[in-house]
């Protein structure tokens, strides 16, 4: 069953210009995404920078005017006049930078509290049991309680945004590039964390990152996304053992070396993608300069070619 389903998203930016301020063009950040995230699983949205992915994530949450297309959780519309449900309480969001997400006026137990009490009665103690609960959920002692964000490490201030995320005991989480303000050193505990969580929570989420060795062991899902379409999509399996478009090529030939006995042999194979990526992707493109529509190559594997299917 699918938690969270994306038919034919579209969001358009205005721009906007004249003495009249008039409407002259759209930036077509989101352009007809269509996405399907199977419930406890998380699904992760890969694309460089300008791709469309953090306003897909932010559309989902309500934060972007929808220009077109339909958003489903648990069968119940989110969008348009259809709309039926509030899921504020069901629906949360880990951010990119796990500084500015936090309020830096407040202590700790403030700010995994407030989703709390927003939603729940609570008596002083029942509160303070709960934030206790969750700060061990995330690895963080009991002694952070009434500290500021400003005295803990970035991987620190991430856990506390993950406590405070998953305050409410949500379904689906968007997670924006949870890691990718984080030093390397860190990264892996971070993820190995969320990753328990999720699993732990049986959590749905979706897991927006530029970088696809991010989303390799996190996610069972990977949609490659450019210019505010899917170019590929498929398992995390389908993406890594046959992926078929030159710009999911290229993605997977960008992850770092970890075997140095490989840097040789993945340098030219860079080199060979570079060259093919060069050549061959506006092939790969409509009119516009955007993804043709995707065409299922396997039960489970979709790839945006022109003359697939």
């Amino acid at each position: 069953m699918n938690l969270l389903e994306i038919k034919d998203l579209k969001v358009h930016f205005p721009i906007k210009g004249g003495f009249f301020n008039t409407v002259k063009d759209y930036v077509k950040a989101v352009d007809g995404l269509s996405i399907d995230i199977p419930q406890g699983t998380a699904y992760g949205l890969v694309g460089e920078s300008g791709s469309g992915k953090t306003t897909t994530g932010k559309a989902i949450m309500g934060l972007n005017h929808i220009t077109g297309g339909d958003i489903t959780y648990d069968s119940q519309l989110l969008t348009g006049k259809g709309k039926t449900i509030d899921v504020r309480e069901d629906i949360q969001m880990i951010f990119q930078d796990p500084y500015s997400s936090l309020n830096a006026r407040k202590r700790v137990f403030d700010i995994i509290a407030e989703p709390i009490r927003n939603y729940h009665k609570r008596t002083k103690k029942e509160l303070l049991d709960e934030v206790l609960g969750l700060l061990g959920r995330v690895g963080l002692p009991p002694g952070s309680l009434y500290k500021y964000p400003h005295e803990f490490s970035g991987g620190q201030r991430q856990r506390i945004g993950v406590a405070r995320a998953i305050a409410l005991n949500p379904k689906l989480i968007i997670a924006d590039e949870p890691v990718s303000a984080l030093d390397v050193s860190v990264q892996a505990q971070v993820l190995n964390f969320m990753q328990e969580i999720q699993q732990e929570m049986q959590l749905t989420m979706m897991f927006i990152a530029h970088d696809l060795g991010v989303v390799r062991h996190m996610c069972q899902y990977i949609g490659i996304m450019y210019q505010g379409r899917l170019v590929e999509e498929g398992t995390t399996e389908d993406i890594f053992r046959n992926p078929q478009h030159i710009y999911t090529k290229r993605l997977i030939a960008a992850i770092p070396d970890t075997d140095v006995d490989q840097v040789e042999r993945n340098l030219a194979l860079r080199n060979a993608i570079k060259a093919e990526y060069d050549e061959s992707f506006s092939d790969n493109l409509d009119e516009e300069g955007r993804a043709f529509p995707l065409q299922s190559i396997s039960e489970t594997h979709k790839v945006a070619l022109p003359g697939k299917g």
